[in-house]
Protein backbone atom coordinates (compact mmCIF):
# COMPACT_ATOMS: atom_id res chain seq x y z
CA UNK A 1 0.00 0.00 0.00
CA UNK A 2 2.68 2.46 0.68
CA UNK A 3 4.65 1.40 -2.78
CA UNK A 4 1.22 2.08 -4.60
CA UNK A 5 0.84 5.78 -2.82
CA UNK A 6 4.27 6.77 -3.54
CA UNK A 7 4.06 5.85 -6.97
CA UNK A 8 0.93 7.71 -7.30
CA UNK A 9 2.51 10.65 -6.20
CA UNK A 10 5.10 9.93 -8.45
CA UNK A 11 2.94 9.78 -11.23
CA UNK A 12 1.71 13.13 -9.92
CA UNK A 13 4.95 15.15 -10.15
CA UNK A 14 5.57 13.63 -13.57
CA UNK A 15 2.05 14.86 -14.60
CA UNK A 16 1.73 17.93 -12.28
CA UNK A 17 -1.43 16.77 -10.73
CA UNK A 18 -2.65 20.03 -8.40
CA UNK A 19 -3.51 18.15 -4.60
CA UNK A 20 -1.96 15.29 -5.20
CA UNK A 21 -2.61 14.35 -1.84
CA UNK A 22 -6.03 13.01 -2.85
CA UNK A 23 -5.41 10.46 -5.39
CA UNK A 24 -2.81 9.48 -3.02
CA UNK A 25 -5.58 9.25 -0.52
CA UNK A 26 -8.03 7.25 -3.06
CA UNK A 27 -5.25 4.79 -3.27
CA UNK A 28 -4.46 3.86 0.49
CA UNK A 29 -8.52 3.62 1.11
CA UNK A 30 -9.18 1.43 -2.53
CA UNK A 31 -6.25 -0.68 -2.50
CA UNK A 32 -6.51 -4.38 -1.63
CA UNK A 33 -4.31 -7.37 -0.29
CA UNK A 34 -4.41 -9.49 -3.19
CA UNK A 35 -3.70 -9.05 -7.08
CA UNK A 36 -7.30 -10.57 -8.10
CA UNK A 37 -9.07 -8.10 -6.16
CA UNK A 38 -6.67 -4.90 -7.22
CA UNK A 39 -7.49 -5.78 -10.42
CA UNK A 40 -11.06 -6.11 -10.40
CA UNK A 41 -10.82 -2.60 -8.49
CA UNK A 42 -9.55 -1.05 -10.71
CA UNK A 43 -11.35 -1.45 -13.64
CA UNK A 44 -14.03 -0.99 -11.91
CA UNK A 45 -13.00 2.30 -10.68
CA UNK A 46 -11.88 3.42 -14.29
CA UNK A 47 -15.41 2.42 -15.59
CA UNK A 48 -17.10 4.57 -13.00
CA UNK A 49 -14.72 7.46 -13.71
CA UNK A 50 -16.92 7.86 -17.06
CA UNK A 51 -19.67 8.32 -15.38
CA UNK A 52 -18.39 10.54 -12.87
CA UNK A 53 -16.88 12.94 -15.58
CA UNK A 54 -20.06 13.01 -17.31
CA UNK A 55 -22.08 14.33 -14.58
CA UNK A 56 -19.20 17.26 -13.43
CA UNK A 57 -19.46 18.36 -16.82
CA UNK A 58 -23.32 18.77 -16.34
CA UNK A 59 -22.79 20.27 -12.88
CA UNK A 60 -20.25 22.64 -13.81
CA UNK A 61 -22.28 23.59 -16.76
CA UNK A 62 -24.98 24.47 -14.31
CA UNK A 63 -23.01 25.90 -11.60
CA UNK A 64 -20.56 27.84 -12.84
CA UNK A 65 -20.77 31.56 -11.17
CA UNK A 66 -24.07 30.62 -9.62
CA UNK A 67 -23.75 30.35 -5.73
CA UNK A 68 -26.96 29.29 -4.88
CA UNK A 69 -27.22 26.33 -8.11
CA UNK A 70 -23.96 25.15 -6.44
CA UNK A 71 -24.79 24.86 -3.20
CA UNK A 72 -28.29 22.96 -4.41
CA UNK A 73 -25.43 21.04 -6.03
CA UNK A 74 -24.01 19.85 -3.52
CA UNK A 75 -26.66 19.40 -1.40
CA UNK A 76 -28.39 16.82 -3.76
CA UNK A 77 -25.00 15.04 -4.85
CA UNK A 78 -23.91 14.92 -1.13
CA UNK A 79 -27.18 12.95 -0.44
CA UNK A 80 -27.05 10.70 -3.20
CA UNK A 81 -23.81 9.47 -2.74
CA UNK A 82 -24.40 9.11 1.17
CA UNK A 83 -27.41 7.40 0.70
CA UNK A 84 -25.74 4.81 -1.76
CA UNK A 85 -23.33 4.33 0.56
CA UNK A 86 -25.65 2.99 3.17
CA UNK A 87 -28.18 1.27 0.86
CA UNK A 88 -26.35 -0.05 -1.80
CA UNK A 89 -23.09 -2.49 -2.69
CA UNK A 90 -21.26 0.82 -3.56
CA UNK A 91 -20.12 1.35 -0.04
CA UNK A 92 -16.64 0.97 -0.20
CA UNK A 93 -16.19 3.87 -3.04
CA UNK A 94 -19.34 5.62 -2.07
CA UNK A 95 -18.00 7.88 -0.17
CA UNK A 96 -14.83 8.61 -2.26
CA UNK A 97 -16.82 9.22 -5.02
CA UNK A 98 -19.03 11.45 -3.61
CA UNK A 99 -15.40 13.35 -2.06
CA UNK A 100 -14.36 13.29 -5.60
CA UNK A 101 -17.43 14.98 -7.37
CA UNK A 102 -18.22 17.49 -4.34
CA UNK A 103 -14.54 18.61 -4.09
CA UNK A 104 -14.28 19.32 -7.78
CA UNK A 105 -16.92 21.15 -8.07
CA UNK A 106 -16.24 23.47 -5.29
CA UNK A 107 -12.63 23.99 -6.72
CA UNK A 108 -13.89 24.69 -10.53
CA UNK A 109 -16.34 27.45 -8.49
CA UNK A 110 -12.81 28.92 -7.57
CA UNK A 111 -11.60 28.80 -11.14
CA UNK A 112 -11.62 32.61 -12.07
CA UNK A 113 -11.60 31.68 -16.26
CA UNK A 114 -13.45 28.63 -18.09
CA UNK A 115 -10.17 27.27 -19.18
CA UNK A 116 -9.25 26.54 -15.46
CA UNK A 117 -12.70 25.07 -14.69
CA UNK A 118 -11.93 22.80 -17.67
CA UNK A 119 -8.86 21.58 -16.28
CA UNK A 120 -9.85 21.37 -13.20
CA UNK A 121 -12.52 18.62 -14.33
CA UNK A 122 -9.46 16.77 -16.32
CA UNK A 123 -7.58 16.76 -12.48
CA UNK A 124 -10.34 15.38 -11.18
CA UNK A 125 -10.74 12.99 -13.93
CA UNK A 126 -6.61 11.64 -12.69
CA UNK A 127 -7.85 11.69 -9.52
CA UNK A 128 -9.20 8.29 -10.30
CA UNK A 129 -7.68 7.31 -13.12
CA UNK A 130 -3.91 7.37 -11.50
CA UNK A 131 -5.15 5.13 -8.64
CA UNK A 132 -7.16 2.97 -11.03
CA UNK A 133 -3.99 2.51 -13.31
CA UNK A 134 -1.73 1.69 -10.40
CA UNK A 135 -4.31 -0.88 -9.16
CA UNK A 136 -4.57 -2.31 -12.47
CA UNK A 137 -0.99 -2.73 -13.79
CA UNK A 138 1.08 -2.48 -10.51
CA UNK A 139 -1.57 -4.55 -8.47
CA UNK A 140 -0.60 -7.89 -10.00
CA UNK A 141 3.15 -7.41 -9.94
CA UNK A 142 3.36 -6.63 -6.08
CA UNK A 143 0.68 -8.25 -4.35
CA UNK A 144 0.35 -11.86 -3.87
CA UNK A 145 -2.32 -14.29 -5.33
CA UNK A 146 -5.93 -15.04 -2.96
CA UNK A 147 -5.02 -18.85 -3.29
CA UNK A 148 -1.35 -17.97 -1.32
CA UNK A 149 -2.96 -15.13 0.99
CA UNK A 150 -5.29 -18.20 1.49
CA UNK A 151 -2.67 -20.59 2.56
CA UNK A 152 -0.80 -17.68 5.20
CA UNK A 153 -4.27 -17.21 6.74
CA UNK A 154 -4.38 -21.18 7.87
CA UNK A 155 -1.02 -21.55 8.70
CA UNK A 156 -1.37 -18.45 10.88
CA UNK A 157 -4.43 -20.37 12.60
CA UNK A 158 -2.40 -23.49 12.91
CA UNK A 159 0.34 -21.72 14.83
CA UNK A 160 -1.97 -20.68 17.08
CA UNK A 161 -3.90 -23.69 17.82
CA UNK A 162 -0.29 -24.88 18.57
CA UNK A 163 0.31 -21.82 21.16
CA UNK A 164 -2.97 -22.67 22.75
CA UNK A 165 -1.80 -26.02 23.31
CA UNK A 166 1.74 -24.84 24.84
CA UNK A 167 0.63 -22.27 27.83
CA UNK A 168 -0.11 -19.01 25.77
CA UNK A 169 0.80 -15.90 27.40
CA UNK A 170 -2.48 -13.27 27.40
CA UNK A 171 -1.71 -11.57 24.20
CA UNK A 172 -1.84 -14.89 21.79
CA UNK A 173 -4.84 -15.32 24.05
CA UNK A 174 -6.34 -12.26 22.76
CA UNK A 175 -4.97 -12.70 19.43
CA UNK A 176 -6.13 -16.13 19.46
CA UNK A 177 -9.66 -14.91 20.53
CA UNK A 178 -9.65 -12.24 17.69
CA UNK A 179 -8.78 -14.65 14.77
CA UNK A 180 -11.40 -17.02 15.98
CA UNK A 181 -14.15 -14.40 16.11
CA UNK A 182 -13.00 -13.54 12.43
CA UNK A 183 -14.61 -16.67 11.26
CA UNK A 184 -13.54 -17.80 7.72
CA UNK A 185 -15.47 -14.91 5.95
CA UNK A 186 -12.02 -13.59 4.70
CA UNK A 187 -10.72 -16.74 3.60
CA UNK A 188 -13.74 -17.65 1.29
CA UNK A 189 -13.84 -14.39 -0.16
CA UNK A 190 -10.32 -15.08 -1.08
CA UNK A 191 -10.65 -18.58 -2.31
CA UNK A 192 -13.95 -17.04 -4.86
CA UNK A 193 -11.16 -14.48 -5.71
CA UNK A 194 -8.73 -17.63 -6.36
CA UNK A 195 -11.44 -19.29 -8.82
CA UNK A 196 -11.69 -16.39 -10.37
CA UNK A 197 -7.99 -16.89 -11.64
CA UNK A 198 -8.73 -19.90 -13.02
CA UNK A 199 -5.05 -21.13 -12.12
CA UNK A 200 -5.90 -23.53 -9.52
CA UNK A 201 -7.53 -27.16 -10.29
CA UNK A 202 -10.79 -28.10 -8.75
CA UNK A 203 -9.82 -30.63 -6.25
CA UNK A 204 -7.42 -28.18 -4.83
CA UNK A 205 -10.03 -25.28 -4.63
CA UNK A 206 -12.04 -27.71 -3.00
CA UNK A 207 -9.26 -28.92 -0.54
CA UNK A 208 -8.46 -25.14 0.39
CA UNK A 209 -11.99 -24.47 0.77
CA UNK A 210 -12.26 -27.80 3.77
CA UNK A 211 -8.81 -26.49 4.98
CA UNK A 212 -10.46 -22.71 5.61
CA UNK A 213 -13.30 -24.54 7.26
CA UNK A 214 -11.53 -27.28 9.34
CA UNK A 215 -8.87 -24.39 10.43
CA UNK A 216 -11.82 -22.25 12.23
CA UNK A 217 -12.61 -25.24 14.05
CA UNK A 218 -9.35 -26.72 14.70
CA UNK A 219 -8.87 -22.81 16.74
CA UNK A 220 -12.09 -23.29 18.73
CA UNK A 221 -11.07 -27.03 19.56
CA UNK A 222 -7.79 -25.96 20.75
CA UNK A 223 -9.18 -23.46 22.46
CA UNK A 224 -11.83 -25.00 24.50
CA UNK A 225 -9.08 -27.42 25.10
CA UNK A 226 -7.21 -24.67 27.06
CA UNK A 227 -10.57 -23.70 28.96
CA UNK A 228 -11.06 -26.96 30.24
CA UNK A 229 -7.02 -27.53 31.07
CA UNK A 230 -6.34 -30.36 28.62
CA UNK A 231 -2.92 -31.47 28.66
CA UNK A 232 -1.55 -32.37 25.62
CA UNK A 233 0.33 -36.01 25.86
CA UNK A 234 3.98 -35.50 27.39
CA UNK A 235 5.42 -35.84 23.47
CA UNK A 236 3.71 -32.90 22.07
CA UNK A 237 2.40 -34.68 19.07
CA UNK A 238 -0.25 -32.21 18.99
CA UNK A 239 1.55 -29.03 18.45
CA UNK A 240 4.21 -30.80 16.66
CA UNK A 241 1.63 -31.64 14.09
CA UNK A 242 0.08 -28.52 13.90
CA UNK A 243 3.45 -26.61 13.57
CA UNK A 244 4.20 -29.07 10.54
CA UNK A 245 0.95 -28.42 8.68
CA UNK A 246 1.26 -25.30 8.69
CA UNK A 247 4.82 -25.51 7.49
CA UNK A 248 3.32 -27.22 4.50
CA UNK A 249 0.67 -24.97 3.66
CA UNK A 250 3.30 -21.40 4.14
CA UNK A 251 4.87 -23.21 1.10
CA UNK A 252 1.80 -23.10 -0.86
CA UNK A 253 0.86 -26.88 -0.11
CA UNK A 254 -1.86 -29.07 0.60
CA UNK A 255 -1.16 -31.52 3.57
CA UNK A 256 -3.13 -34.99 3.23
CA UNK A 257 -2.93 -37.99 5.29
CA UNK A 258 -2.38 -37.20 8.27
CA UNK A 259 -1.63 -39.43 11.42
CA UNK A 260 -4.15 -39.70 13.78
CA UNK A 261 -2.95 -38.35 17.05
CA UNK A 262 -4.40 -40.68 20.21
CA UNK A 263 -6.23 -38.13 22.45
CA UNK A 264 -5.70 -38.90 26.50
CA UNK A 265 -8.69 -40.01 28.32
CA UNK A 266 -10.74 -36.90 29.36
CA UNK A 267 -9.68 -34.87 26.91
CA UNK A 268 -13.04 -34.61 24.52
CA UNK A 269 -11.79 -31.30 23.06
CA UNK A 270 -8.20 -32.83 22.18
CA UNK A 271 -10.15 -36.14 20.58
CA UNK A 272 -12.03 -33.76 18.16
CA UNK A 273 -8.96 -32.01 17.06
CA UNK A 274 -7.17 -34.66 16.18
CA UNK A 275 -9.78 -36.03 13.90
CA UNK A 276 -10.56 -32.41 12.33
CA UNK A 277 -6.58 -32.54 11.73
CA UNK A 278 -6.58 -36.02 10.26
CA UNK A 279 -9.47 -34.83 7.68
CA UNK A 280 -8.24 -31.19 7.60
CA UNK A 281 -8.04 -30.73 3.68
CA UNK A 282 -10.72 -33.92 3.04
CA UNK A 283 -13.29 -32.02 1.05
CA UNK A 284 -16.63 -33.16 2.49
CA UNK A 285 -20.41 -32.46 2.00
CA UNK A 286 -22.49 -30.59 4.60
CA UNK A 287 -25.69 -32.13 5.63
CA UNK A 288 -28.54 -31.92 3.00
CA UNK A 289 -30.87 -29.54 6.12
CA UNK A 290 -27.68 -27.45 6.65
CA UNK A 291 -27.90 -26.46 2.94
CA UNK A 292 -30.30 -25.30 2.06
CA UNK A 293 -32.24 -23.66 -0.50
CA UNK A 294 -30.13 -21.47 -3.28
CA UNK A 295 -29.65 -17.73 -1.90
CA UNK A 296 -31.25 -15.54 -3.83
CA UNK A 297 -28.60 -13.11 -5.75
CA UNK A 298 -29.20 -9.55 -4.32
CA UNK A 299 -29.14 -6.75 -6.37
CA UNK A 300 -27.31 -3.09 -6.11
CA UNK A 301 -29.45 -2.03 -3.60
CA UNK A 302 -29.45 -3.62 -0.11
CA UNK A 303 -33.39 -5.38 0.51
CA UNK A 304 -34.50 -2.16 2.53
CA UNK A 305 -33.09 0.88 0.97
CA UNK A 306 -36.48 2.04 0.32
CA UNK A 307 -38.45 1.33 3.39
CA UNK A 308 -36.13 1.99 5.89
CA UNK A 309 -35.98 5.47 7.25
CA UNK A 310 -32.41 5.00 8.46
CA UNK A 311 -30.71 5.24 5.19
CA UNK A 312 -31.91 8.53 4.25
CA UNK A 313 -31.62 9.98 7.67
CA UNK A 314 -27.88 8.96 7.41
CA UNK A 315 -27.92 10.94 4.15
CA UNK A 316 -29.39 13.75 5.01
CA UNK A 317 -27.45 14.38 8.38
CA UNK A 318 -24.34 13.85 6.00
CA UNK A 319 -25.50 16.22 3.59
CA UNK A 320 -26.06 18.95 6.57
CA UNK A 321 -22.58 18.18 7.76
CA UNK A 322 -21.00 18.72 4.18
CA UNK A 323 -23.14 22.03 3.62
CA UNK A 324 -22.37 23.06 7.29
CA UNK A 325 -18.69 22.76 6.45
CA UNK A 326 -18.73 24.60 3.14
CA UNK A 327 -20.55 27.20 4.73
CA UNK A 328 -18.01 27.58 7.40
CA UNK A 329 -15.29 27.65 4.76
CA UNK A 330 -17.26 30.15 3.17
CA UNK A 331 -18.20 32.74 5.39
CA UNK A 332 -14.75 32.90 6.81
CA UNK A 333 -13.32 33.37 3.36
CA UNK A 334 -10.29 30.46 4.66
CA UNK A 335 -10.22 28.17 1.47
CA UNK A 336 -6.91 26.72 3.25
CA UNK A 337 -9.64 24.89 5.65
CA UNK A 338 -11.71 22.84 2.82
CA UNK A 339 -10.50 19.80 3.97
CA UNK A 340 -13.31 19.67 6.57
CA UNK A 341 -15.69 18.52 3.66
CA UNK A 342 -13.02 15.84 2.58
CA UNK A 343 -13.23 15.00 5.87
CA UNK A 344 -17.44 14.75 6.39
CA UNK A 345 -17.21 12.11 3.43
CA UNK A 346 -14.56 9.96 5.32
CA UNK A 347 -15.75 10.41 9.06
CA UNK A 348 -19.28 9.62 8.59
CA UNK A 349 -21.26 6.35 10.57
CA UNK A 350 -24.43 5.09 10.94
CA UNK A 351 -24.30 4.70 14.58
CA UNK A 352 -23.62 6.54 17.51
CA UNK A 353 -21.39 3.85 19.34
CA UNK A 354 -19.66 3.96 16.37
CA UNK A 355 -19.56 7.71 15.96
CA UNK A 356 -18.25 7.63 19.83
CA UNK A 357 -15.54 4.97 19.85
CA UNK A 358 -14.14 6.07 16.55
CA UNK A 359 -13.64 9.91 17.80
CA UNK A 360 -10.98 9.54 19.63
CA UNK A 361 -9.24 7.19 16.97
CA UNK A 362 -9.85 10.59 14.40
CA UNK A 363 -8.41 12.78 16.56
CA UNK A 364 -5.26 10.70 17.93
CA UNK A 365 -4.76 10.05 14.10
CA UNK A 366 -5.35 13.26 12.35
CA UNK A 367 -2.68 15.20 15.50
CA UNK A 368 0.11 12.33 14.68
CA UNK A 369 -0.55 12.70 11.08
CA UNK A 370 -0.40 16.55 10.99
CA UNK A 371 2.41 16.43 13.39
CA UNK A 372 4.63 14.12 11.52
CA UNK A 373 3.27 16.53 8.30
CA UNK A 374 4.82 19.63 9.74
CA UNK A 375 7.75 17.99 11.71
CA UNK A 376 9.10 16.92 7.74
CA UNK A 377 7.78 20.66 6.77
CA UNK A 378 10.57 21.80 9.52
CA UNK A 379 12.96 19.20 9.61
CA UNK A 380 13.37 17.37 6.78
CA UNK A 381 12.11 19.21 3.18
CA UNK A 382 15.58 21.66 3.61
CA UNK A 383 17.40 18.48 3.47
CA UNK A 384 15.50 17.05 0.17
CA UNK A 385 17.18 17.96 -2.75
CA UNK A 386 15.70 15.41 -5.47
CA UNK A 387 12.57 13.23 -6.21
CA UNK A 388 13.54 10.16 -4.56
CA UNK A 389 14.28 11.63 -1.69
CA UNK A 390 11.03 13.39 -1.47
CA UNK A 391 9.63 9.85 -2.13
CA UNK A 392 11.42 8.22 0.23
CA UNK A 393 9.51 10.50 2.75
CA UNK A 394 5.79 9.22 1.56
CA UNK A 395 7.00 6.04 1.25
CA UNK A 396 8.01 5.85 5.21
CA UNK A 397 5.06 7.76 6.35
CA UNK A 398 2.50 5.80 4.19
CA UNK A 399 3.99 2.43 5.74
CA UNK A 400 3.83 3.54 9.19
CA UNK A 401 0.33 4.67 8.26
CA UNK A 402 -0.78 1.53 6.28
CA UNK A 403 0.58 -0.86 8.92
CA UNK A 404 -2.02 0.63 11.20
CA UNK A 405 -5.01 0.89 9.04
CA UNK A 406 -4.30 -3.20 8.47
CA UNK A 407 -4.11 -3.81 11.63
CA UNK A 408 -6.87 -4.64 14.39
CA UNK A 409 -10.48 -2.60 13.43
CA UNK A 410 -10.32 -0.86 16.86
CA UNK A 411 -7.27 0.71 15.43
CA UNK A 412 -7.64 0.82 12.18
CA UNK A 413 -9.12 3.73 11.63
CA UNK A 414 -6.47 6.14 13.16
CA UNK A 415 -4.02 4.26 10.14
CA UNK A 416 -5.96 6.36 7.57
CA UNK A 417 -6.33 9.29 9.56
CA UNK A 418 -2.76 9.57 10.17
CA UNK A 419 -2.12 8.92 6.00
CA UNK A 420 -5.02 12.21 5.71
CA UNK A 421 -3.57 14.50 7.59
CA UNK A 422 -0.02 13.62 6.61
CA UNK A 423 -0.96 14.10 2.87
CA UNK A 424 -2.96 16.94 3.23
CA UNK A 425 -0.30 18.45 5.17
CA UNK A 426 2.95 18.09 2.84
CA UNK A 427 1.31 17.49 -0.38
CA UNK A 428 -0.09 21.20 -2.37
CA UNK A 429 -0.28 22.35 -5.68
CA UNK A 430 2.03 20.15 -7.81
CA UNK A 431 4.22 18.52 -5.05
CA UNK A 432 5.82 18.56 -1.70
CA UNK A 433 5.29 21.85 0.38
CA UNK A 434 7.29 24.01 2.72
CA UNK A 435 4.81 26.31 3.87
CA UNK A 436 3.69 26.29 7.32
CA UNK A 437 0.78 27.89 6.89
CA UNK A 438 -0.94 25.20 4.40
CA UNK A 439 0.03 22.48 7.05
CA UNK A 440 -1.46 24.18 10.10
CA UNK A 441 -5.09 25.10 7.58
CA UNK A 442 -5.77 21.91 6.36
CA UNK A 443 -4.73 20.35 9.95
CA UNK A 444 -7.88 22.39 11.62
CA UNK A 445 -9.98 21.82 8.04
CA UNK A 446 -9.48 17.61 9.08
CA UNK A 447 -9.98 18.51 13.08
CA UNK A 448 -13.24 20.97 12.09
CA UNK A 449 -14.88 18.29 9.80
CA UNK A 450 -14.50 15.79 12.23
CA UNK A 451 -15.95 17.74 15.21
CA UNK A 452 -19.12 18.78 12.58
CA UNK A 453 -19.53 15.31 11.29
CA UNK A 454 -19.83 14.31 15.41
CA UNK A 455 -22.09 16.92 16.36
CA UNK A 456 -24.65 16.09 13.15
CA UNK A 457 -24.71 13.00 14.03
CA UNK A 458 -24.63 12.94 17.59
CA UNK A 459 -27.62 15.72 17.75
CA UNK A 460 -30.06 14.59 14.76
CA UNK A 461 -31.83 11.34 14.34
CA UNK A 462 -29.31 9.89 16.35
CA UNK A 463 -29.16 6.09 15.54
CA UNK A 464 -28.51 3.91 18.54
CA UNK A 465 -26.22 0.15 18.33
CA UNK A 466 -28.76 -1.39 20.83
CA UNK A 467 -31.60 -1.74 18.53
CA UNK A 468 -30.36 -4.69 15.95
CA UNK A 469 -28.77 -6.76 19.16
CA UNK A 470 -31.94 -8.68 19.75
CA UNK A 471 -32.18 -9.90 16.12
CA UNK A 472 -28.42 -10.38 16.08
CA UNK A 473 -28.93 -12.52 19.55
CA UNK A 474 -31.41 -14.51 18.08
CA UNK A 475 -29.32 -15.40 14.62
CA UNK A 476 -26.60 -16.19 17.02
CA UNK A 477 -29.00 -19.06 18.52
CA UNK A 478 -30.11 -20.54 15.74
CA UNK A 479 -26.94 -21.14 14.19
CA UNK A 480 -25.93 -22.62 17.56
CA UNK A 481 -28.94 -24.80 17.28
CA UNK A 482 -27.63 -26.30 13.60
CA UNK A 483 -24.50 -26.49 15.16
CA UNK A 484 -25.74 -28.81 18.37
CA UNK A 485 -27.83 -30.23 15.45
CA UNK A 486 -25.33 -31.39 13.08
CA UNK A 487 -23.63 -34.88 12.58
CA UNK A 488 -21.53 -35.04 9.56
CA UNK A 489 -17.88 -33.34 10.41
CA UNK A 490 -18.75 -31.30 7.27
CA UNK A 491 -21.82 -29.78 9.29
CA UNK A 492 -19.40 -29.15 12.45
CA UNK A 493 -16.84 -26.95 10.82
CA UNK A 494 -18.71 -25.57 8.17
CA UNK A 495 -21.29 -24.02 11.01
CA UNK A 496 -18.32 -23.72 13.47
CA UNK A 497 -17.14 -20.66 11.27
CA UNK A 498 -20.72 -19.05 10.52
CA UNK A 499 -21.05 -19.03 14.80
CA UNK A 500 -18.26 -17.78 14.97
CA UNK A 501 -18.57 -14.67 12.58
CA UNK A 502 -21.94 -14.21 14.42
CA UNK A 503 -20.66 -13.97 17.71
CA UNK A 504 -18.01 -11.18 16.84
CA UNK A 505 -20.78 -9.02 15.18
CA UNK A 506 -22.75 -9.97 18.37
CA UNK A 507 -20.08 -8.79 20.52
CA UNK A 508 -18.71 -5.40 18.61
CA UNK A 509 -22.71 -4.46 18.55
CA UNK A 510 -22.57 -4.42 22.33
CA UNK A 511 -19.27 -2.76 22.48
CA UNK A 512 -20.81 0.25 20.18
CA UNK A 513 -23.73 -0.06 22.47
CA UNK A 514 -21.88 0.19 25.95
CA UNK A 515 -19.73 2.83 24.57
CA UNK A 516 -22.79 5.50 23.94
CA UNK A 517 -23.74 8.28 26.07
CA UNK A 518 -25.65 7.72 29.18
CA UNK A 519 -28.78 9.15 28.57
CA UNK A 520 -29.05 6.80 25.84
CA UNK A 521 -27.81 3.53 27.46
CA UNK A 522 -30.74 4.58 30.29
CA UNK A 523 -33.05 2.98 27.47
CA UNK A 524 -30.98 -0.09 27.09
CA UNK A 525 -32.70 -2.74 29.91
CA UNK A 526 -31.75 -5.67 28.70
CA UNK A 527 -28.52 -4.58 27.72
CA UNK A 528 -27.14 -6.75 30.59
CA UNK A 529 -29.11 -9.87 29.14
CA UNK A 530 -27.61 -9.86 25.77
CA UNK A 531 -24.02 -9.89 27.74
CA UNK A 532 -24.82 -12.57 29.30
CA UNK A 533 -26.06 -14.44 26.30
CA UNK A 534 -23.18 -13.60 24.29
CA UNK A 535 -20.52 -14.83 26.74
CA UNK A 536 -22.64 -18.01 27.00
CA UNK A 537 -22.59 -18.58 23.59
CA UNK A 538 -19.09 -18.10 23.32
CA UNK A 539 -18.79 -21.22 25.52
CA UNK A 540 -21.46 -23.20 23.58
CA UNK A 541 -20.12 -22.08 20.35
CA UNK A 542 -16.51 -25.19 21.34
CA UNK A 543 -18.74 -27.01 23.30
CA UNK A 544 -21.16 -27.80 20.59
CA UNK A 545 -18.41 -29.33 18.54
CA UNK A 546 -17.61 -31.71 20.72
CA UNK A 547 -20.32 -34.97 20.62
CA UNK A 548 -19.80 -35.85 24.20
CA UNK A 549 -21.76 -32.47 24.97
CA UNK A 550 -24.02 -31.86 22.04
CA UNK A 551 -27.15 -33.07 24.91
CA UNK A 552 -26.62 -30.88 27.27
CA UNK A 553 -25.80 -27.38 24.67
CA UNK A 554 -29.09 -28.45 22.82
CA UNK A 555 -30.65 -27.80 26.55
CA UNK A 556 -28.16 -24.99 27.24
CA UNK A 557 -29.83 -23.22 24.02
CA UNK A 558 -33.26 -23.61 24.82
CA UNK A 559 -32.66 -21.89 28.15
CA UNK A 560 -30.98 -19.18 26.62
CA UNK A 561 -34.05 -18.67 23.76
CA UNK A 562 -36.65 -18.92 27.21
CA UNK A 563 -34.13 -16.17 28.65
CA UNK A 564 -33.78 -13.74 25.63
CA UNK A 565 -37.64 -13.80 25.04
Amino acid sequence: MAAACSMVVLIGEIWQIPDVAVPALCTMAVWQKDRTTNLLAGVAINLLIVAILALLFVMIHLTLDHPLGLVVAIMLLSFAFFFLGSASKLKPVAYLLGLIVVFALIVADQAPIGELATRALLYADLFILVPGAVMIICGPLMCPSPATLLTREIAARLRLCANLLEQPDSYQLDYARATLRAGAGGMLKLLKMARLEKVLKKDQLAQLEQAAYSSVAALALAHAALRNAEQQPPDHAFSQTLRDMAEIFSHNGYPQDMPDLSAPEQAPALAQLALVLHTFTNPVEPEPQNVGAPEHKSGFFVPDAFTNPEHVRFAVKGTAAVLISYFTFTILNWPGIHTCIITCFIVALPTVGEMTTKLRLRISGALVGGSIGIASIIFVMPHLYNIAAFLLLIFVVSLFASWIKNGDERIAYAGFQIGLAFFLSDLKGYGPTTDMTTARDRIIGILLGNFITYAVFTSFWPTSAYAPIAQRCRTLLDVLKKQALATSPGGHTRLAATVQEDLSSTERALELAQAEPPHMRARMPLLPTYALLTRQAAIMAEDGLLPSRQKAVQQHIQDMEQALT
